[in-house]
């Protein structure tokens, strides 16, 4: 029997300001396998949430703000290959979905999820010429659409009440 390829489904705060005249990105300095990388506060759709919330959900948890996702700026296939100890290689393909929206007040006190360092902001400028220090190719991609004035309403996503009661309630 051959195994069901299932690609690891991902959001994306797009978070943009302009800044005593400048326009900058909110980013995320993390620790990986593959040592301190920059990233869009992201991460991973868990169990019972739609894409949206899971956006919100993880910009709080990277950056201790609340953030409102208004519009999706894209949604993106990536695939790499990351060696294992042992030599192995592991096959990783994320399927990810980027919204910009507004920033939220600063939660004081919160603490980080695990592996993020800091939150910086960062000029166009700058994160072109950080492209070595990317997470993934996502980072710029993602801002320069944004930059593009991508932006597609939030009801282009649907996601079925089925998500919410958890279970096989609504299994296709």
């Amino acid at each position: 029997m051959q195994t069901r390829w299932k690609p690891s489904v991902t959001v994306a705060a797009i978070i943009e300001r302009t800044h005593k005249g400048r326009t900058e990105f909110l980013l995320v300095e993390e620790m990986t396998q593959e040592g301190l990388r920059l990233n869009n506060p992201a991460g991973h759709l868990d169990p019972g949430e739609s894409p949206v919330q899971a956006c919100a959900r993880e910009a709080l948890e990277e950056t201790a703000h609340g953030f409102e996702p208004t519009a999706l700026v894209g949604i993106y296939l990536s695939r790499f290959e990351r060696v294992r100890p042992g030599q192995t290689v592991e096959d990783i393909t994320y399927l990810r979905f980027a919204f910009c929206g507004e920033l939220g007040v600063l939660q004081p006190g919160r603490i980080l999820d695990e592996g993020i360092v800091r939150t910086v902001w960062l000029s166009p400028q700058e994160i072109r010429a950080s492209q070595d220090r990317h997470r993934s190719p996502l980072v710029l991609r993602c801002m320069e659409d944004h930059l593009a004035g991508r932006r597609y309403a939030l009801d282009l996503i649907n996601t079925d009440a089925s998500v919410y009661l958890g279970g096989a309630a609504g299994a296709a």
